[in-house]
């Protein structure tokens, strides 16, 4: 696993717990009535697992690596 595959699951394992905790967190803390408490649990749920492959996806595609030169080491003529 390198560096980059690494800190996207956990910064998206991060982040995905801390808007489930925002979201469903009063549905856990308080004694809420059942559609309030329903709609938050579903609510954070289905954000959860979106958010989680969302910033893995972000993450990855901005640590892509660039392309590697055809011949390294070698100059162009013209220098």
């Amino acid at each position: 696993m390198t560096v980059e595959i690494g800190y996207a699951l956990c910064s998206a394992a991060f982040a995905a717990a801390v808007v489930f905790g925002a979201v469903a967190g009063p549905a856990l803390l308080f004694d809420l009535p059942d559609t309030p408490e329903s709609l938050l649990l579903h609510t954070g749920l289905v954000l959860t697992p979106v958010l989680f492959v969302a910033r893995v996806v972000s993450v990855l595609v901005r640590f892509r690596s660039a392309d590697q030169p055809s011949q390294p080491g070698r100059t162009s003529p013209d220098s």
